[in-house]
């Protein structure tokens, strides 16, 4: 009889001891899952701040191109007709 007591006393310590690894494992795993959220919201906004610092450059590049030399004119002459047949499609989707 002594020895099933101590094979039940081990089986409860190491149930114990399992069940502390398992408390300190989702504490863990709920901390790094915030830590995930914070990164993605994180990266979310650097991409949102790449983004409008790309169309600030290309704002002033293509103003720069308007003012500078007659090789740059070419290029903002392109970028002209590019905005306006992207104003005509517009305005025959919108005629539709």
């Amino acid at each position: 009889m002594s020895e099933l007591v101590k094979v039940v006393d081990s089986l409860e310590n190491k149930i114990s001891k399992l069940l502390h690894k398992l408390e300190l494992l989702q504490q863990t795993n709920s901390r790094l899952g915030e830590e995930l959220d914070s990164l993605k919201n994180d990266r979310e906004h650097v991409l949102n701040s790449v983004s409008e610092w790309e169309e600030k450059y290309n704002s002033l590049k293509l103003a720069n191109t308007m003012l500078g030399s007659n090789t740059d004119k070419s290029e903002a002459k392109l970028k002209i007709n590019t905005l306006i047949r992207e104003l005509d499609y517009c305005i025959a989707q919108l005629a539709e």
